[in-house]
């Protein structure tokens, strides 16, 4: 029997430039984001530094990916992105290197998580702030569209910090997943 792949055989760039293994959240709850700072999407960086600061001390953490890919809404650099994230939004949650999310150079992580769970139109993500809930065990509970809210997504992360382990990935339901086009 073959180890299947999860979120902590990853590792990503932090925007200070360090390598991150993202088995550092295994026994987290985690919130996977393709972020960007000039999208008409960008206020939701508010709301999930919210559901950060809300979650945190259960378990939860949002990983923030800045991506270029949609329009060229994140063309700043690393540190651009840190200054603008923190005194726009006042973001205190992890936030990693810019990455592609779709295409020959995607990411291994978001390769992963589009293949894990498609969109309403295929895997491909389709624009800035797609969202991915991720259960203790590192499976993929859920894909969530640009438009949906951060805040809609509270009843499904309070449903995956109360499912034990083995069982998180199937402890939210497709509440508000594919409501809005585009996942």
């Amino acid at each position: 029997m073959t180890a299947e792949t999860t979120l902590h055989d990853f590792t990503a760039t932090t925007l200070t430039g360090g390598d991150q293994p993202l088995d550092a959240y295994a026994g987290q709850v985690v919130l996977v984001v393709n972020t960007a700072s000039q999208c008409g999407l960008t206020p939701q960086y508010a709301g999930l530094e919210e559901l950060w600061q809300t979650y945190r001390d259960r378990g939860f953490v949002v990983l923030g990916f800045p991506c270029n890919q949609f329009g060229g809404q994140e063309p700043g650099t690393e540190e651009q992105i840190a200054t603008f994230c923190e005194t726009s939004y006042g973001v205190t949650f992890p936030m990693f290197a810019k990455v592609d999310v779709n295409g020959r150079d995607a990411h291994p992580l978001f390769a992963w998580l589009r293949q894990e769970k498609g969109g309403l139109l295929g895997d491909r993500i389709k624009w800035n702030f797609t969202k991915f809930l991720v259960s203790r065990d590192g499976r993929v509970i859920q894909r969530y569209a640009p438009q949906t809210a951060p805040a809609d997504l509270a009843g499904d992360i309070e449903a995956a910090l109360a499912a034990a382990p083995e069982t998180a990935s199937e402890a939210a339901p497709d509440a508000g997943s594919d409501s809005t086009p585009d996942a």
